[in-house]
């Protein structure tokens, strides 16, 4: 793909680099050794010349340069306008560089600038890409948990599970369609990153924390609203109504404590600004127009933009009515709905672009990588390696049995050639020798006599 954007040509010569040192890397380790070791210092060199080459040299390079997108400008000069004049939209905009289609909660990422002026650190990227950083790595490190906490599997060593969510959380971040938009732009990240770190924390059960998380990032972009019914669909399904309930009552309630003192002190410009620009119907034509389904409606069907509308809000009620129908009974499954709603949604936009794609790319990959992150861990010989990773509330417990002697149905499998109930702990080492001893007392060899 070819640009004549500066920032983008910038990020593509010094990540080609990252990425090829990173290659050079791993395929030197594989040839070196050909079979696989436990993690150490040279295993983690390949992400290391990937996460330097491709987000953090070149977004140091463009902060010092100066160069960015528009909507860095857009969100530094809101973090200004928020703190002298109360309000981070222009009243009457007439450029595009005048808009400011975010929420208020946006401008909260301008207000280093806003306060300490031009410098290295005051970029708003710095500020967007540590937000994404860090909440990417809790929703990794929350299924990494669960899935480790649960009783057919055996957790690793004490802080494993936080180091493994950091690497997860450092390899979506150098994915090519998610590190350029970090280094360049960097609005939607911090966005998908608290959508996905509310999910988390919903299938948890934590319906205050997730309703809080999920709330800032709909306090940010209306791009994070659907992710409310979908997480509220997960509360319900597994935790009951109530839970839901408590849920959304705090999700609307950060919402509407950042959103709705602006509204009500100058409403014509926000709904200028924040709803009418976005959607293609401002005074000034929105520069999102890649050539996607919506778009090309809207530009070369009579009547376009309104046949667009009406297919956004059909595929809005299609995805609602599935939370009804089948709603997601997993974190996995509710990242999948959600990604599916909004690749709809991206798609249908009488104005868009190719960029807002990396919100299903985000929501379908990490939960993935977090699976894969937890099952990484899981040591060789232990039962059901095979079995698929589930979240620890879906686990179905077997039944307890208060009456003194009973015994639980063996749900039995073979690890190092002797027998054991799936989730017991395995035996250390002497202990497994007492154990053998044991054994060999207890059931003599063929042959042997015993004591009449």
């Amino acid at each position: 793909m070819l640009t004549s954007l500066p920032p983008h040509r910038t990020w593509g010569l010094i990540a080609a680099a990252g990425y090829g040192c990173a290659a050079v890397v791993t395929a030197l380790r594989a040839r070196r050794w050909g079979t696989p070791r436990a993690p150490t210092i040279s295993t983690r060199l390949p992400l290391a010349f990937a996460v330097v080459g491709t987000v953090g040299l070149p977004l140091l390079l463009l902060v010092l340069a100066g160069s960015a997108q528009l909507e860095v400008a857009v969100v530094q000069r809101s973090g200004d306008l928020l703190l002298h004049s109360g309000s981070p939209y222009i009243p009457a905009p007439a450029t595009v560089a005048d808009y400011n289609p975010y929420l208020p909660g946006m401008a909260v990422f301008g207000l280093p600038h806003a306060l300490f002026g031009d410098g290295p650190l005051t970029d708003a990227r710095w500020w967007m890409a540590g937000t994404f950083f860090l909440s990417t790595a809790g929703a990794v490190n929350m299924l990494v948990r669960s899935a480790r906490a649960a009783p057919d599997r055996r957790t690793g060593p004490r802080g494993a599970s936080r180091r493994d969510s950091v690497s997860a959380a450092l390899w979506l971040a150098v994915c090519p369609l998610v590190a350029l938009p970090l280094v360049v732009g960097g609005i939607d990240l911090p966005v998908i990153g608290l959508m996905c770190w509310g999910l988390a924390t919903a299938g948890r059960g934590k319906p205050v924390r997730a309703g809080l998380l999920l709330g800032i990032a709909a306090a940010l972009k209306w791009t994070a609203w659907p992710a409310v019914p979908v997480a509220l669909a997960l509360v319900a399904t597994r935790y009951g109504r109530r839970q839901a309930l408590t849920c959304g009552a705090t999700a609307m309630l950060a919402v509407a404590t950042a959103v709705l003192p602006f509204l009500l002190i100058d409403p014509r410009g926000f709904a200028e600004n924040v709803l009418a620009f976005p959607l293609g119907l401002g005074t000034t034509a929105s520069p999102a127009e890649s050539p996607l389904p919506g778009r090309l409606l809207a530009a070369y069907v009579p009547g376009g933009t309104l046949v667009a509308m009406v297919l956004l809000a059909v595929a809005a009620l299609g995805v609602a009515a599935s939370l009804l129908i089948r709603p997601p009974r997993t974190v996995s499954a509710a990242a999948d709905r959600l990604a599916m709603g909004l690749a709809l949604a991206m798609a249908l936009m009488p104005a868009t672009r190719f960029g807002y794609l990396v919100y299903p790319l985000v929501l379908w990959a990490w939960p993935r990588l977090a699976h894969a992150t937890a099952g990484s861990r899981t040591p060789a010989g232990h039962c059901s390696p095979s079995r698929p990773l589930v979240d620890s509330a879906t686990w179905a417990a077997p039944p307890r049995h208060s009456r003194p002697g009973a015994v639980a149905h063996p749900h039995q499998c073979r690890t190092d050639d002797r027998e054991r109930r799936c989730g017991e702990r395995p035996l250390s080492g002497p202990a497994q020798i007492a154990d053998g001893a044991g054994r060999k007392r207890a059931d003599p060899e063929p042959g042997e006599e015993t004591a009449p």
